[in-house]
């Protein structure tokens, strides 16, 4: 186990994304880093580029991990306590979505989608919350604005993005009494892979992944004395209609 002076950050859905803007952020910002994602290839091969950006001071490590199972949550948090001695930041970004009507939407698709972006985060919140206690540490999920708004095709999505916004905001009420710090970011459309989507040049009207990791770092900055417990996030000129 290493002893550190830096910050120790757990990411999960950390391979790609939103999650890995946030990794990379964070390392640029002095913090270690844990990412979990659930193939062991995609958390090597993001790996190589985060620890490839030169920064001596921090390193990031990878860990196969599913958040819909607690004992692979508890496993990953006994890594990470192995390898930096602690954990102050938990990040629970890990999402899926499956869209379509209601009436169409099948059984599977329900399932994977409120145990990932929603029993997910309780999970990794559960497995995490103690060594937040210890540390006074901070925890975000995100959410997205489809957790206030909802729209066709999104029965699933909707559910499960208006359960974690609502968990959210009531595990800060819980747990400030702890002196921990609790926040759920709500992006809008974002620039990334989500949903087998390939960013293109045609997507740079949108929310960029480096951007939520700059809304974090900011929000890490804040003075303990005050906490913006729900964070909106909206392209700020999206394109005509």
């Amino acid at each position: 186990m290493q002893k550190t002076h830096s910050k120790v950050a757990l990411i999960t859905g950390g391979t790609k994304g939103i999650g890995f803007g946030i990794a990379e952020a964070l390392l640029k910002n002095g913090i270690h880093v844990a990412i979990t994602g659930r193939h062991q290839k995609t958390v090597r091969e993001a790996l190589v580029q985060l620890n490839g950006g030169g920064n001596d001071a921090t390193y990031a490590i990878g860990i196969e991990a599913d958040v819909r199972n607690y004992e692979s949550q508890k496993e990953a948090v006994r890594q990470i306590v192995e390898e930096f001695g602690k954990i102050d930041i938990v990040i629970a970004n890990a999402g899926v979505g499956h869209f379509g009507p209601v009436h169409e939407l099948t059984v599977s698709q329900w399932n994977e989608t409120i145990e990932t972006n929603l029993t997910g985060a309780f999970f990794t919140l559960k497995a995490t919350v103690d060594e937040l206690i210890k540390n006074k540490g901070y925890y975000f999920t995100i959410s997205s604005l489809a957790g206030t708004n909802f729209f066709a095709n999104g029965s699933a999505y909707n559910a499960s993005k208006f359960g974690l916004t609502g968990f959210t905001q009531a595990a800060m009420l819980d747990l400030r009494q702890h002196g921990i710090k609790v926040s759920t970011i709500m992006p809008g459309s974002v620039a990334t892979h989500f949903n087998g989507r390939t960013p293109s040049d045609e997507d740079s009207w949108k929310i960029q992944q480096e951007d939520i990791g700059e809304i974090v770092v900011d929000l890490l900055k804040m003075h303990p004395r005050t906490l913006p417990s729900k964070i909106e996030v909206r392209p700020s000129m999206p394109p005509s209609k």
